[in-house]
């Protein structure tokens, strides 16, 4: 049997380390890329959420792309998109009346520069809402150019395609910019659930002292969706699963779970503390034969929908041979955490979505003879992701027989944050706080630890296997590493 006891919660905003001056310094936000879907669907939706809870900020909208787009249209799109991030009629309409497209060339250097020499002086945050290839060519031409040094910066994932490139981009980079002014954007650090690991890991003292490997059996981070490829052929299929989500998001949340506690939680010392676990991490016993595994979902039906088979998608190119399903096993070299295994999992079309991470606790070393049933279920701690709940699973009496075990959990919904992940990136960047942007080390150490499993995948070590859309991956996996199994709903 199973016991649920339940509570709810809210939690705090995520909180910038800078919220209290916000709006004390007009900011120029200066969108590349603004006809874009990431622009429409995520940053200014994620605007709206910041202007409504500071409402006083300063900020002074320009959008830019080799789009047209009328004035008017432009402006009744900026202003839909806030007020669809909660934002107040007053203030979106102030932004929309004041903002600016511009049609431009984006690699074209003189119009760029000329572009660049209209903005004015002041704080300017560049934000690159384009295709990793074209904002590294924008970086180039960038690089040649006078930058002022209160320009800032923000660059989104994938940033290169792997190591060498990273590195190279953060040559190009330095060339007219100091790690100050760069923001490298990787939204989950933006999310109030992942942001409460931190009070999580380190305001709880019924929880850090088991935090290792004496007390930890293994950890699964699982970030399944339902949706499939939803028309994004043309970034998805040249990246896929891995390039997509575990470089870059879930390497982020598993350093964020295993890092050594900070003194305070500063930019510095908190990205330092980030970089030190992840260059202890290593593909689990060095074989990404073993400890990977690629699938590519086929036709299928989710919630009454009927999804092609991916290879048959618009734009897809079938010889590339993507995945939309990856899953990874890492080990971290250290004291805390010897001995155990973190799988990491992401796919698309999965019938039943699972945001989630799973600790599961080693066995006690003794129960007492007489109870049943022998061995107990294993304690676990599930932080799901979308919605934000923490649940506990524990052993207790069964009621009727107090020589029976059963599961009884316990649970709290945390509330979802005032902001949206794009509007607390959004405030760190135009507060010139990097606390949650990723540092140059940090971007080329992720690509490190996965180019074992890239270099495997691309030799043909590791089969691409297949699965419907609307299951749960391929059969044989759907057995293990399944977080969503972890506890019953």
């Amino acid at each position: 049997m199973t016991q649920e006891m339940h509570m709810v919660t809210q939690a705090p905003t995520a909180g910038h380390a800078q919220a209290d001056h916000a709006g004390d310094e007009p900011v120029t936000l200066v969108i590349l890329g603004a006809s874009g879907d990431l622009t429409h669907r995520l940053l200014l939706p994620g605007l709206g959420t910041l202007l409504k809870n500071e409402p006083d900020r300063t900020v002074h909208l320009v959008g830019a792309a080799m789009d047209p787009m009328e004035p008017a249209d432009w402006t009744a799109r900026v202003e839909e998109a806030l007020r669809e991030g909660g934002c107040l009629a007053a203030p979106a309409r102030k932004v929309a009346k004041d903002t600016a497209y511009h049609q431009l060339d984006l690699l074209d250097d003189a119009a760029l520069g000329a572009f660049l020499d209209g903005l004015g002086q002041g704080v300017v945050v560049l934000y690159f809402a384009l295709p990793p290839a074209v904002t590294a060519q924008i970086c180039v031409l960038l690089a040649s150019m006078d930058i002022p040094s209160t320009y800032r910066f923000g660059l989104e994932k994938p940033f290169g395609t792997d190591a060498e490139s990273a590195a190279r981009l953060n040559k190009v980079l330095y060339r007219f910019a100091d790690e100050s002014q760069i923001f490298r954007i990787d939204h989950f650090l933006g999310k109030g659930s992942v942001l409460n690991l931190l009070g999580f890991r380190f305001a709880n003292r019924i929880f850090e002292p088991v935090w290792n490997a004496a007390n930890i059996e293994r950890v699964d981070i699982a970030f399944d969706e339902s949706l499939a490829l939803e028309g994004r052929a043309g970034y998805y299929d040249k990246a896929g699963a891995l390039a997509d989500m575990i470089q870059s998001h879930l390497l982020l949340v598993c350093a964020l779970l295993a890092m050594e506690d900070p003194a305070r939680i500063d930019e510095l010392e908190f990205r330092d503390l980030l970089i030190h676990v992840l260059r202890a991490m290593t593909i689990w016993g060095e074989d990404p034969k073993r400890s990977s595994r690629r699938a590519r979902y086929t036709a299928g039906t989710i919630d009454g929908t009927d999804i092609p088979d991916y290879a048959k998608e618009p734009g897809v190119d079938s010889e590339r041979r993507t995945e939309t399903l990856a899953e990874v096993t890492v080990g971290i070299r250290n004291a805390r955490w010897a001995g155990v295994p973190f799988t990491l999992r992401s796919g698309k079309a999965i019938g039943r979505g699972c945001r989630r991470i799973v600790v599961t606790f080693r066995p006690v070393n003794h129960v007492p003879a007489g109870f049943y049933p022998l061995p107990p279920q294993p304690n676990r701690l599930l932080i799901d992701m979308n919605p934000e709940r923490v649940t506990l699973s524990i052993n207790t009496n069964g009621e009727g027989d107090v020589f029976s075990l059963e599961t009884t959990t316990m649970s709290a919904d945390l509330g979802p944050s005032t902001l949206r992940p794009y509007g607390e990136i959004l405030a760190h960047i135009m507060d010139g706080n990097p606390l949650l942007s990723v540092r140059g080390d940090i971007a080329e150490e992720c690509w490190r630890i996965v180019t074992p499993v890239i270099e495997a995948w691309t030799s043909g070590e590791v089969p691409l296997e297949t699965y419907p859309a609307g299951s749960q991956g391929p059969a044989r996996w759907e057995s293990t590493g399944d977080p969503e199994e972890a506890l019953p709903d």
